[in-house]
Parts: C-alpha cells; sequence; structure tokens
C-alpha cells in the first residue's frame, strides 16, 4: 500500500509480519485528547477523515452519528478502494481536491501536520483546523473522546457508552475482542504462513463461539444497555459476511450461521442513526476493490432490517 518516509511517498512497504509470518498491527503515532489544555472542546474546530469501508474508521463515522456531532465535526470520505498513494479522497479529483486541506491523498494530510513524517497514513484522523495538525489517529482513543468531550453542547446525544459502572468490564472485553476478533480477522488475512493462519483462525471462531453463547443469556455483551464494548465488535461483524468470510479467509461459518450473534448484529444496525453510517459498497470496495481485477462482488445478500426479536 506504500508509505511516507521522511516526508516523500514511496511504493516501498515495510514488513507486518513477524519472524512466524503473523500480522503485526502498528502503533498508531498520534495520541492527544480533546480535553487536552492544547486540544480543548470547540465547536467546529475539529474534523474527522475516513474511509467508509474500513472498520477502524467506521468507529469514529459512527460515534458522530450516535452522539449527534455532525454539526460539530466535519468529515472527509477516502474512496473505498487503495490508489497508487495509497487513501485518495473521494468524489475530488486532482483539479478539485479535499476542501480543508486541498489534499487529494491522505498521505498529505501527514505531511499537513509533519513535513518529515515517516510511516503508513492511515485512518481515521482527527485533525485541528486552528493549530493545523494531528490530534489523534487511533480509533480506539477518538470514540472514547467523541463519548463524553461534547456533551456540555447543546443537541449531543447525552447516552455514554463507556460508564464508570462498566468501565472495567467493557476494557476486558474490549482487549479479548480487539485480539480476537477486530484484529483476529486480519490476522488470518495477512497471515503469510499456514500456521499462523490457522492459529488465527482458531483463535477468532473460538471467540466468536464464545461470544455467541454470551449472548445466549444477555442482550448485549455487558447487560441490557448497549456499551463501547458492543459497538467495536459491531464495526467487524457488520463486514464480515460481506469482506472477511471471502476475502480473509475467515470461513468455518458465515455470521448468519450464530444463532445469536446475527440477531444481535442487527439488533445494533436498528438503533437509530446506525443504518446510514453502514455503506456495504464501501465495505466492499476497501476489501475487493484495492486487490486486482478489483470486481466487487453481488454478494451475499444480507437483511440486517430483519425482525431480531433481542429485545424479548
Amino acid at each position: 500500500m506504500g508509505m511516507l518516509i521522511d516526508g516523500q511517498w514511496t511504493n516501498e512497504d515495510r514488513p507486518r509480519t513477524g519472524s512466524g509470518g503473523e500480522f503485526i498491527r502498528p502503533e498508531s503515532p498520534y495520541r492527544a485528547a480533546i480535553g487536552d489544555p492544547a486540544f480543548p472542546a470547540e465547536a467546529g474546530r475539529y474534523h474527522l477523515f475516513v474511509n467508509a469501508g474500513c472498520p477502524w474508521a467506521y468507529r469514529t463515522i459512527l460515534y458522530r452519528a450516535l452522539k449527534r456531532l455532525d454539526n460539530l465535526i466535519g468529515m472527509s470520505f477516502t474512496r473505498p478502494a487503495a490508489g497508487g498513494e495509497g487513501w485518495t479522497f473521494l468524489e475530488h479529483p486532482e483539479d478539485d481536491p479535499e476542501p480543508i486541506l486541498g489534499a487529494s491523498h491522505i498521505h498529505q494530510v501527514y505531511t499537513a501536520a509533519d513535513a518529515g513524517f515517516t510511516g503508513r497514513c492511515t485512518v481515521p484522523v482527527l485533525w485541528d483546523l486552528k493549530q493545523k495538525t494531528i490530534v489523534n489517529n487511533e480509533s480506539a482513543e477518538i470514540i472514547r473522546m467523541l463519548d463524553s468531550a461534547f456533551d456540555d453542547f447543546d443537541g449531543v446525544d447525552q447516552t455514554r457508552y463507556y460508564p464508570a459502572a462498566f468501565a472495567t468490564e467493557i476494557d476486558e472485553l474490549n482487549d479479548w475482542i480487539y485480539a480476537a476478533v477486530n484484529n483476529g480477522v486480519y490476522r488470518c488475512g495477512f497471515a503469510r504462513t499456514q500456521a499462523a493462519y490457522d492459529e488465527a483462525f482458531d483463535v477468532l471462531f473460538d471467540a466468536l463461539d464464545r461470544l455467541d453463547a454470551r449472548l445466549a443469556e444477555r442482550r448485549y455483551l455487558c447487560g441490557d444497555e448497549i456499551t463501547e464494548a458492543d459497538w467495536r465488535l459491531f464495526a467487524t461483524l457488520v463486514r464480515f459476511d460481506a469482506a472477511y468470510h471471502g476475502q480473509f479467509r475467515c470461513n468455518r461459518n458465515r455470521l448468519t450461521d450464530f444463532e445469536y450473534l446475527w440477531p444481535y448484529t442487527r439488533d445494533l444496525y436498528q438503533q437509530p442513526r446506525v443504518a446510514e453510517t453502514v455503506d456495504l459498497n464501501a465495505i466492499k470496495g476497501i476489501y475487493y476493490g484495492s486487490r486486482p481485477p478489483g470486481i466487487l462482488p453481488k454478494g451475499p445478500m444480507l437483511d440486517f432490517t430483519a425482525p431480531h426479536q433481542r429485545g424479548r
């Protein structure tokens, strides 16, 4: 996919696998927060650069909608499929670039913050319009900010998805689900040896089986209320059959085969303001469109609107 080295774009790519062929995800380099002294919560000050197909960027798209932050935080989309210079902005050809920074590619957002930046240019990016720099590019931290940082502003949904009473349980679930499921599908898809793939595959489906059993006894992961742990899992589940089952060889079962995980996913999809954030064409585009010959599959046919009966 390419990267920046000393501020210059190169199609060279540094290895992302360990000695055993296992996929290793690099750390996000920008880790400041809205609420820090340098980055106070202000209407219209921050902007998100995202890709609708990417599960990590999707977390921030979802939280912006759930918390009704669209009037406070702007957002620019890249095209689903990566191009020759990585993520390219949606519907903005070279002579009409992205309006916030005049950028044609995400890597130009990174060099706008640091002209000598070295690393991969990922999404999401939370941008400070006032200081003209990147605040944060770690999705887990961005959604935690969005959960509460703007609650004093008019019109913001006051629901908290990281309540103090469940913080420890949410953190424990997040750590397990990230390793086994959120990143687990990538460990399957990007494995470079049979052994690495087999190990990731077994960990993934063991976790899905355990989650299915957990949801047999409760509506959501922590009980009767939706929490951050549910939304982080949803970002992967909503992509599972459309992308990971086929493209990443996560094919022991489809999501639709699970007795409880599939209705649970539909339940979350049918929550207010969620359906409008899910773009199946973008999901297929990011996983299939970036690889030759770039043909998007028509299926599978998924009905996220079917009755889920999770409220019983």
